[in-house]
């Protein structure tokens, strides 16, 4: 298993904020994305044992490129997660992009390939391709990517790209792996054809089960291997009643304005990754805990992963090894604040999981 943090490039604090902060643009944060506190947020992850950090993308956040760059200079060891829209730059052009980054960061960049499930949003900065088209677009990019990185001139011509003697004047040295999510059946076909590791969100074991078997057998389908990656919030504690006050207290966070406006712009999505996040919960307050020890709380302000395991270092460890006998090989944690929260998970529910390979 594979464990990996969160860098809040929108702010932190101790309640639970939108990952890219469209709806919860003026929400006050507790400490503000400065270089110097995304820094320490990556240090005490990397000082936690955790491979890489994540970054977010979208309208709401500082530009990934440009925050992760500035967070390399202050770390040694951990990788960054870059996440990118394909579509918002040329292949040939972010081909350039990684080659620059694994120069300046000593071969540390991951990247997370985004395609967007918020039509209004994609619209404002100009893309007006409806979903399938943003994954067949997403599927000629990761091509087009893949063959820049080779350093072989090569010329493409596709419904989105053409390019004539493209690609890096150089093999790239370390190519970074994709990372890459997405429910539908146009995702999936994606995520098989082109990554090395497709993420999904918290939902109920059974169901990421039947989704990991799923893609391994797209993938194999094709002749390829890829790893299944799970994006989720820990609530972790000495006890499991100090878990489940911890979420007593963020519940009590969110005013209810706060929530209709939130679920209002999660139901304008076509994602349908999105759609199973709000399905758990519908805007309910209530049941929340949808399986045991996972907790949808999360879903009711934020876009995206939207669940939480809770309960003690024994119990969210218990349930992470649950995941990985489904199959899950990476996961992707965070919880508030982001630098307390790493150590605390980093050095009382990772370890209860070992031997780990990050």
């Amino acid at each position: 298993m594979r464990f990996h943090w969160f860098l809040p490039t929108t702010g932190d604090g101790s309640g639970i904020r939108a990952a890219i902060m469209t709806t919860d643009a003026r929400l006050e944060s507790e400490r503000p994305a400065s270089v110097r506190y995304l820094s320490q947020v990556a240090r005490a992850a990397e000082d936690a044992g955790f491979g890489a950090v994540l970054t977010p993308v979208g309208a709401g956040c500082p530009d990934p490129w440009i925050v992760c760059s500035a967070v390399a200079q202050h770390t040694d060891r951990i990788k960054l997660l870059v996440a990118f829209r394909p579509g918002f730059t040329l292949p040939t052009l972010l081909a350039q992009q990684a080659q620059a980054f694994q120069e300046v960061s000593d071969g540390r960049l991951l990247l997370n390939v985004v395609t967007g499930g918020d039509p209004v949003e994609q619209r404002s900065y100009g893309d007006f391709l409806d979903h399938d088209a943003r994954y067949a677009r997403t599927d000629e990019f990761l091509d087009v990517l893949r063959r820049s990185f080779t350093g072989v001139p090569f010329d493409h011509e596709g419904p989105h790209y053409r390019v004539e003697g493209g690609g890096l004047s150089r093999p790239l040295d370390q190519v970074p792996e994709l990372y890459f999510g997405g429910s539908s059946p146009a995702a999936e076909q994606v995520a098989a054809r082109h990554v090395d590791v497709a993420l999904t969100w918290g939902e109920p074991p059974a169901k990421v089960g039947a989704k990991v078997e799923r893609l391994k057998a797209a993938a194999a389908a094709r002749g390829r291997t890829l790893r299944v990656g799970l994006r989720i919030h820990v609530i972790a504690r000495d006890t499991s009643a100090e878990a489940w006050a911890v979420t007593d207290r963020m519940l009590a966070g969110m005013d209810t304005a706060r929530i209709e406006a939130a679920q209002r712009r999660f139901a304008r999505f076509d994602s349908v990754a999105q759609r199973s996040m709000t399905e758990l919960h519908d805007g309910d307050t209530r049941s929340l805990e949808i399986s045991p020890g996972l907790w949808a709380g999360v879903g009711l302000v934020r876009e995206g992963a939207g669940t939480a395991l809770v309960g003690s270092y024994d119990e969210v460890a218990a349930l992470l090894r649950e995941y990985a006998d489904l199959g899950i090989e990476e996961f992707i944690l965070s919880g508030w604040p982001h630098l307390e929260e790493a150590y605390r998970v980093g050095e009382n529910v990772v370890p209860r999981l070992a031997p780990v390979a990050v």
